[in-house]
């Protein structure tokens, strides 16, 4: 590639796709939130002939932000100067606000950014950023407080059967129930497959407490937001005195360096999460990852497996990936080139470049709700 490549247009794209599970749509629930559509924001960048993509899942507020605030910043960008685009962006959103929309859309061009460049070198991503391993962990999630228990059953026991070592449940909605659908799960997943639980925020401290003395009866490994993932103390309340053999997770609110810095100066979890949809992509990611491993605590990706396959491979700290039911299903029907999922193991391709993934264009052009393209 020429040295004075650069990139000379964008192009951004959101998209909106139902929910569905059980071959039916159907909105869905945990324990702080219903929702009944996912959206996605899609980032083009092409340098040089050659087109990276990055995605995020957020608000269609998003394009809006990448039109007018990270486009200028990213066009005319050397396409290998991934940490000076990355800081112009966050340096540009200053007045916006770094955390939320903003750092998604910033999340989606670094990832478009990272995909060229590894496009352009013709390697993986996976070995652009590391080559730790040749896969990465997965674990099965969904089983959203919406679902009936034998639903419950049937989406955690089928990942079960598939391989998976471990499988995420929701909890929070309905404390009453919570007990007895974990009793639920752990009958259909068997006694050899972890079993996590997520009340995303749902509880109070004390309540959180009494809940994973009564959880880890029936094996449960992986207590995420059991509180608010801002009541940092709270989370360390629960770190301290849960049960032994009980991870307590958080962190896939992280949107800046500094939200994981202070998590981890808090003691506050046993691993931190960390979305490269939300934190800045692969740079931000990356950033999580070093904070993570100078704390001496393991790194969980959140949601978006096919591109966190690629991310926990390269990486020698992350010890899984979530492999989200709704967004292993739009990855699935938007792009081709999928990490394989073997014996509970997300396998990115080493031998595609960048993120590996291609975009299928007809299929998805009916979810598109709005487009925009650098003249």
């Amino acid at each position: 590639m020429e040295s004075d490549a650069h990139v000379v247009s964008v192009a951004i794209s959101f998209y909106e796709i139902p929910t569905a599970s059980f071959g039916k749509t159907s909105a869905e629930t945990d324990g702080t939130a219903r929702w009944d559509s996912t959206g996605m924001l899609l980032v083009e960048l092409t340098a040089a002939g050659t087109t990276g993509f990055g995605y995020a899942y957020t608000t269609e507020a998003a394009v809006e932000v990448g039109r007018a605030t990270l486009v200028p910043v990213v066009l005319g960008v050397h396409p290998f100067d991934t940490s000076r685009a990355f800081w112009g962006m966050a340096g540009a959103v200053r007045n916006l606000g770094w955390p939320g929309v903003s750092a998604s859309a910033i999340s989606a061009f670094d990832l478009a950014l990272h995909d060229l460049k590894g496009r352009l070198l013709q390697t993986s991503l996976t070995q652009l950023l590391g080559g730790a391993r040749p896969s990465v962990m997965a674990y099965g999630s969904g089983g959203f407080t919406s679902y009936s228990e034998s639903q419950l059953q049937k989406q955690l026991g089928d990942w079960a059967a598939d391989g998976m070592r471990a499988v995420k449940m929701k909890i929070g909605t309905a404390p009453g129930d919570d007990v007895s659908r974990v009793r639920a799960a752990r009958e259909a997943i068997g006694p050899d497959v972890e079993l996590f639980v997520d009340a995303n925020g749902a509880y109070e401290r004390k309540q959180a407490l009494d809940f994973a003395e009564r959880f880890a009866e029936f094996g449960v490994t992986w207590f995420e937001e059991p509180v608010s993932s801002d009541d940092l103390e709270g989370l360390r309340l629960l770190r301290d005195r849960g049960p032994a053999g009980m991870r307590i997770a958080a962190g896939e609110y992280g949107y800046t360096p500094s939200y994981f810095h202070a998590m981890l100066a808090a003691g506050a979890v046993d691993t931190i999460q960390a979305d490269s949809t939300r934190c800045g992509g692969a740079t931000g990611f990356m950033i999580a990852a070093a904070l993570a491993q100078g704390a001496a605590i393991p790194l969980s990706a959140h949601t978006a497996p096919a591109i966190h396959a690629s991310l926990g491979a390269a990486l020698p700290n992350v010890i899984n990936v979530e492999y989200f039911h709704d967004h292993a299903r739009i990855e699935s029907l938007f792009f081709e080139g999928v990490p394989r999922l073997e014996a509970g193991e997300l396998v990115p391709d080493r031998d595609r470049p960048g993120t590996g993934l291609i975009l299928k264009r007809g299929d998805t052009d009916r979810y598109r709700t709005s487009h925009w393209q650098s003249s």
